[in-house]
């Protein structure tokens, strides 16, 4: 492999392996341990660090029918018929059940994981593109049965058996192949010996081969074997030295950290008695001790994190497993903190005095209309939102509408009537409109002194109280009251005189245009 200097400082942001070009070749570069590990890494701080929606759990992830049956959202959930899948950046460790539940799989796309192995993707007659780098691949394997296969991404993975390329003379389909980034791809006459090895190749590392450069590698193939084959023994030799020695430090650091869990000699732990009496002696000062120890175990947290990141390393399966299991350690770290942490206290609506406050938590965009009859307020409530997510509440001086639990609350400007208002949504822009109609009295500042307004009502039960204040009541002794005057009981309509019609005039005998008809019968 390929010893690399430490890395300067800490950068958690760039990659941590290679730099990459399809159009050239892939070189490696000084590899650090970065938690944004995106193309030599493998590993993003957000994907190890918090659980989204894809389904992450603490250990890691396995291929199953629940995960497969997420990402086929475009098939709408259907797996048997799925022709393109997507499980990149999963932290998958192996492949299985894909080539049983996916059988007209066309795209399998498998980049950015931890599969070691090439396996179970034998039955996959209908495969045109695999990709598979970024990986822990150390060899070229199980493919033969991937008869429609055209395209193999292994970019950026472990190969050092470069004659493993040789099962691949079964996909007569082969056009396009990527190994630039494996150690293989270091090796001297390199290319040559994929170009006369796989006859049907259009493409190697993104660079087209020439037929004369197949012809001059089919006349060298004899002489290029052989030096292939004692480099490979190198590889194998220097692996199986990596490998020894990064399980002698794996088992190194869990000593440590069972020392580290039981810290006494016997297992036992033991308490400082000063300490202890010294912490009784002031009840003011019960928390400084868990605020000191609080610090110390950060403060011991972050030294090790940067020891961990400035300790050079080489870029091997086990380097990107080792900084798999470091990042779990920090999440799980983090997570009890966040355990430790208080529940964060509910918004305050009302204050202690009654008043109502302003609030906006959902933060969404709204109008008030305040004309003389009611008031409107308009939310612009999401679209596409459900209406059984949300709660309107309307009381006299104020409205609060809940939001996927989230308080919008107003203050309004007069009293309405909670019993006459109304609420409805729009079909199209989805926007909230609620409609709260006055009443007759107006809210003033400071003493919340109420100003009546009489209305027709008010005046009308006025008018009854006074009479029932002056109703006067019959008694035995007529002589100490008079006698009520019954022509003032009921009071007299003034009837407007009605407008008489005029006579209608009959003309008499004496009108000189008057004609006696004697065939008319007379009107009396």
């Amino acid at each position: 492999m390929w010893p690399y200097p430490p890395r300067e400082g800490i950068d958690k942001h760039k990659c941590g392996g290679y730099s990459q070009a399809r159009e050239g070749c892939l070189c490696p570069e000084s590899v650090g341990r970065g938690p944004n590990l995106r193309v030599g890494g493998g590993f993003s701080e957000e994907a190890v660090l918090s659980e989204n929606e894809t389904g992450r759990h603490k250990e890691l992830l396995r291929v199953t029918e629940d995960l497969i049956r997420r990402n086929a959202e475009h098939n709408d959930c259907v797996i048997f018929s799925l022709e393109e899948l997507s499980l990149h950046q999963q932290e998958i460790e192996r492949l299985e059940h894909i080539d049983k539940w996916c059988r007209d799989l066309k795209i399998l796309y498998l980049q950015n994981n931890l599969i070691g192995k090439i396996e179970n993707v034998s039955k996959l007659k209908k495969l045109e593109y695999l990709n598979l780098a970024l990986n822990n691949i150390e060899k070229i394997e199980n493919l033969e049965g991937c008869e429609e296969l055209a395209k193999l991404d292994l970019t950026v993975n472990f190969i050092g058996e470069l004659s493993s390329i040789k099962t691949l003379k079964h996909n007569i389909h082969l056009k396009e192949l990527f190994l630039m980034g494996n150690p293989c791809a270091t090796f001297n006459h390199y290319r040559e010996f994929v170009v006369a090895t796989l006859p049907q190749l259009k493409w190697l590392d993104g660079k087209e081969i020439e037929p004369s450069e197949r012809i001059k590698a089919l006349q060298d193939y004899s002489v290029i074997e052989p030096q292939i084959r004692e480099q490979e023994k190198d590889h194998c030799l220097k692996r199986s030295k990596l490998k020894e020695e990064a399980q002698r430090k794996h088992q190194e650091e869990d000593k440590n950290e069972d020392e580290r869990s039981n810290p006494g000699s016997d297992g036992h732990w033991y308490t400082d008695i000063n300490a202890t009496l010294s912490s009784l002696e002031s009840k003011d000062h019960l928390q400084a001790p868990d605020m000191q120890e609080y610090n110390t175990k950060k403060l011991d947290e972050s030294e090790d994190d940067l020891e961990f990141w400035n300790k050079p390393c080489l870029f091997t399966p086990e380097s990107r497993l080792e900084t798999l299991r470091h990042m779990e350690k920090q999440r799980k770290n983090q997570e009890k903190l966040s355990e430790k942490k208080k529940v964060k206290p509910p918004r305050i609506l009302i204050t202690g005095n009654g008043n109502a406050l302003n609030v906006n938590e959902p933060k969404i965009d709204f109008s008030l209309n305040d004309n003389e009859k009611q008031i409107i307020l308009d939310l612009a409530v999401y679209r596409y939102m459900d209406t059984s997510l949300i709660d309107v509440d309307v009381q006299p001086t104020y409205v609060r509408v809940m939001i996927k639990g989230k308080p919008f609350q107003l203050v309004l400007p007069a009293e309405v009537r909670p019993d006459s208002s109304s609420a409805k949504r729009s079909q199209t822009t989805g926007h909230l409109v609620i409609c709260m109609p006055k009443v007759g009295e107006v809210i003033t500042g400071g003493q919340q002194a109420f100003k009546s307004m009489k209305t027709t009502s008010d005046k009308s039960r006025e008018q009854t109280n006074a009479r029932s204040k002056h109703m006067e009541k019959l008694e035995v002794d007529p002589s100490k009251h008079s006698f009520p005057d019954v022509t003032n009981i009921v009071q007299e309509k003034k009837h407007t005189p009605r407008r008489r019609s005029e006579p209608k005039v009959i003309p008499s005998e004496e009108d000189p245009t008057f004609e006696d008809n004697p065939d008319v019968p007379p009107l009396i």
